[in-house]
C-alpha cells in the first residue's frame, strides 16, 4: 500500500512493508550501498537500498537517480535514530519513474537566480513550508469571519472605478474602453452590506507602485470584510480579534512548520488582544524621538513603520489620521475635526502595515464633499454615490493584505517569499 511518509514519521507503520512516491531530496552511496532521502508533500524519509536486496533494475536505477528525480519505493519500515527524522525504509523495490536532468539548483546562488527558476524552487523545503502556513493562516481567517455571520462575495477584478488613488492604477483596454485592475474590492463590498450585512472579499489587488522594498508587491491577495451598522471602534476590536484568533490557533495546530521555519511558538502564543492603540500625531512625535524625521501630516514610511514596532511582541494601530492624507472614502470624525476615523494595524517586529481600516462615509453630502475635494466625479462614481441615496447606514471595513500578514506571521525578510509567483516592479517572469 501506498502512505503519505508522515505516516512512516509519525510510527504508524512501523515494522511493516509500505509503498511511497516522491522525489530524491538527497542521495549518497558506499560500496554496494545507496542511501537516499526521499520527500513527499508530507515530509522526508531515508531509504536504504542494499544491492544484494533488490533486483539489477531496481539498483541500478537507485545509483542513477538525480536530485529531484521521480521514484516509487518499497520497503520495511524499521526504527533507526541515525536517520533523518528517526526511521528508514529498507528498500526491497525501487523504480524511477523519471530520471530527468541533472537538478539546476543547489547551495549558494543568487536570489535573482533563484527567482528566474522560481517554478523549480518553489519544491525547496522552506517555499514548501511557508505555503502550507499559508493556507492553515487563510483558512483560520474565514474560519473566523464565518463564526462571525459573514458571508464571502466576490468582487470585480476589473473596474472603472479607482478606489487608493489614481497614480497607482494598472490602466488596460477594455473593448476599445478605459479600465483598470483593481486596487480593491471594498467599494463594491458596500453595496452587498444593505442586503447580507456583513461580507468578506478575497481576491488579488493590483498597485502600479514605484517601490523597491521588502514589502511591496504590484499583485497580492486582499482580504476585505465590510460591516453594516459597524462604528470604528467595534471594527477594530473585530480585526484585533481576527488576528488573535488566527495567530494562536495556527501557533497551537502546526508547531512543525514553525519549527521547520525556525520560527519559535512562544513569539505568536503572546499575541492576544487588545493591541496597543496610539494616536497619529503621538506616532508621529514617538517616531522622532526615536531618531526617525517626520513631521505632522506626512505619511508613514516603511522605516518610520520599523522604527515604531521593532521592539513590540504585538500589534500596534495608529489612528486619526489626517484627512487630507487618507482616502476619500474614510468619515470625519466629529470630535476631532481634521481627521479620519480610519486606524492602520502595524505588525509588531518591524514588519509595519498589514491592515488599513475605517468607518466609511455613509451621508451623501460629506460624501459629495469629499469627492469633491479628492478630485472626483459623483458621475463617474454614480453607482457608489446611489448607495448614500437609500437607505445608508453607518457602516465600517477594512482590507488585509495577506502576505504581509503572513510575512509577520512567520517573521520572513521579504514579501516575495510569501506568494509563489511574486510580481514586483522588476519581475513578472515566471
Amino acid at each position: 500500500m501506498y502512505v503519505d511518509i508522515s505516516e512512516i514519521l509519525k510510527g504508524k507503520v512501523d515494522g511493516k512493508k509500505v509503498s511511497i512516491r516522491g522525489w530524491v531530496f538527497r542521495q549518497r552511496s558506499s560500496g554496494n550501498l545507496n542511501f537516499l532521502v526521499v520527500r513527499d508533500a508530507t515530509g522526508r524519509v531515508q531509504v536504504a537500498v542494499k544491492k544484494d536486496k533488490i533486483e539489477d533494475g531496481g539498483w541500478k536505477d537507485a545509483s542513477e537517480a538525480y536530485i529531484e528525480s521521480s521514484v516509487e519505493v518499497a520497503g520495511e519500515v524499521k526504527k533507526d535514530e541515525r536517520a533523518p527524522g528517526g526511521w528508514e525504509l529498507q528498500v526491497s523495490e525501487f523504480r524511477t519513474v523519471h530520471q530527468g536532468e541533472p537538478f539546476p539548483i543547489s547551495k549558494d546562488l543568487s536570489e535573482e537566480f533563484l527567482l528566474d527558476v522560481r517554478h523549480l524552487w518553489l519544491r525547496s523545503r522552506k517555499l514548501a513550508s511557508i505555503f502550507k502556513a499559508r493556507h492553515h493562516l487563510v483558512n483560520y481567517l474565514r474560519e473566523y469571519l464565518d463564526k462571525e455571520g459573514f458571508y464571502e462575495t466576490p468582487p470585480p477584478v476589473i473596474t472603472k472605478a479607482e478606489c487608493e488613488g489614481g497614480s497607482t492604477l494598472f490602466e488596460m483596454d477594455y473593448f476599445g474602453d478605459k479600465a483598470y485592475l483593481s486596487q480593491s474590492g471594498q467599494l463594491y463590498q458596500e453595496a452587498l452590506i444593505f442586503g447580507l450585512g456583513k461580507v468578506y472579499a478575497f481576491a488579488p489587488s493590483f498597485r502600479a507602485e514605484k517601490s523597491r522594498t521588502i514589502r511591496h508587491l504590484a499583485e497580492y491577495w486582499h482580504l476585505e470584510p465590510e460591516m453594516a451598522w459597524y462604528s470604528q471602534e467595534e471594527n477594530m476590536k473585530l480585526q484585533e480579534d481576527m488576528v488573535e484568533f488566527a495567530i494562536q490557533k495556527f501557533a497551537k495546530e502546526h508547531v512543525e512548520v514553525l519549527e521547520e521555519l525556525e520560527r519559535d511558538p512562544k513569539i505568536l502564543q503572546k499575541v492576544k488582544a487588545p493591541f496597543i492603540r496610539m494616536d497619529y500625531e503621538d506616532a508621529v512625535d514617538k517616531v522622532n524621538e526615536l531618531g526617525g524625521k517626520m513631521e505632522q501630516g506626512d505619511d508613514f514610511g516603511t522605516q518610520d513603520e520599523a522604527l515604531l514596532t521593532k521592539e513590540l511582541e504585538k500589534p500596534l494601530f495608529i489612528h486619526n489620521f489626517p484627512s487630507d492624507i487618507k482616502a476619500f472614502y474614510m468619515r470625519d470624525d466629529p470630535e476631532k475635526p481634521g481627521t479620519v476615523l480610519a486606524a492602520d494595524m502595524l505588525a509588531p517586529e518591524g514588519h509595519g502595515e498589514m491592515i488599513g481600516g475605517s468607518e466609511r462615509v455613509w451621508e451623501l453630502p460629506e460624501l459629495e464633499k469629499k469627492m469633491k475635494a479628492f478630485g472626483l466625479s459623483p458621475k463617474q462614481m454614480a453607482w457608489y454615490v446611489d448607495l448614500r441615496k437609500y437607505g445608508s447606514v453607518p457602516h465600517s471595513g477594512f482590507g488585509m493584505g495577506i502576505e504581509r500578514f503572513v510575512k509577520w506571521t512567520l517573521g520572513l525578510h521579504h514579501i516575495r517569499d510569501t506568494i509563489p509567483f511574486p510580481r514586483t516592479i522588476t519581475r513578472a517572469y515566471p
